[in-house]
């Protein structure tokens, strides 16, 4: 199977790379210098090329701040790039799988949200993202459109700098010794290993449509900190910080839990539960030595 990931050099897009290679398909990875989502003549070109079976996009504009002070620019990225690649895949007849996000929703649920529930987005990156998805739907009957939700993996990501939330904490916890971290905001936690996993399967699948794919269960922010300092047996003083101490600068939903019912419905959900993955995800990036894995806070001034 010949296979595109657009995005190839992202956080996520270098996970589905490995996993279709390991898979054995041919695949071809294209980062902004192969490809403009943007320009319809560009996507054109690039996939009339390649003639491909599966298109996978994980391109995007999802720093949220940059996305709410440039809309029109996030819109051509999440929006219009999305159209752009469903009318191209569309007349290829090639499979697109598209990644969303949980912040499709407004928060104002108490219980998981599943594919049939109504999108509310709160901010630009939300509604920028959900446009993508309606452009998808409609336009190429052969897609797969998957929302995720607090991605993290071994692969930097670009847009934040390099470092995952993960990354982050054992950060602070070597140089501060202490950490705040919110607990106001529930999620999903989702390893680019089984998001990338979760595409390969999909991509033999005729059973197109919306899906969730997230890790399994939920937490907030500071109990997936609390279990990461738990298992890399991290020395931290770790505290909940206060109501309004890390104010956002964008509206955010405090409750995105993704239930993966679309894909247990078709007997082909990949995901583990949160803590497993976390688990997994600790043993690649450290040669499989959780263990051996500590932080050395500095004493604070």
């Amino acid at each position: 199977m010949r296979v595109v990931v657009v995005g190839a050099n992202g956080q996520v897009g270098r996970a589905v790379v490995q996993a279709f290679t390991e898979h054995d398909d041919e695949v071809c990875g294209l980062t902004h210098a192969e490809i403009e989502i943007v320009s319809m003549e560009s996507v054109k070109t690039c996939l009339a090329t390649l003639q491909p079976d599966v298109v996978v996009n994980t391109a995007a504009m999802h720093h949220v701040e940059n996305c709410e002070a440039q809309p029109d620019k996030a819109y051509a990225a999440n929006g219009l790039g999305a159209r752009n690649l469903a009318l191209v895949t569309r007349n290829l007849g090639s499979l697109l799988i598209h990644i969303s996000t949980d912040y499709v929703f407004d928060g104002t649920k108490d219980t998981p949200y599943v594919e049939e529930d109504t999108p509310f987005p709160l901010n630009v990156y939300g509604n920028t993202k959900l446009a993508g998805e309606y452009f998808i739907r409609n336009l190429n009957e052969k897609h797969f459109v998957l929302r995720t939700s607090a991605v993290y993996g071994k692969h930097p990501c670009r847009a934040k700098g390099g470092r995952n939330f993960l990354d982050l904490m054992l950060h602070l916890a070597r140089e501060r010794g202490r950490v705040r971290v919110v607990d106001s905001e529930v999620v999903s936690p989702t390893s680019t290993l089984e998001l990338a996993r979760q595409i390969v399967a999909l991509a033999s699948c005729d059973a197109y449509g919306l899906y969730h794919a997230t890790g399994e269960g939920s937490c907030s922010w500071y109990d997936f900190a609390r279990e990461l300092f738990t298992v890399t047996n991290t020395k931290v003083d770790l505290q909940v910080a206060a109501p309004n101490e890390f104010p956002a600068k964008v509206r955010r939903p405090s409750y995105s839990v993704l239930e993966n019912s679309g894909l247990k419905r078709l007997g082909v959900n990949c995901f583990a539960t949160w803590q497993e993955a976390l688990r997994e995800y600790l043993g690649q990036t450290c040669d499989g030595t959780i263990s051996t894995i500590h932080a050395h806070p500095v004493q604070n001034p």
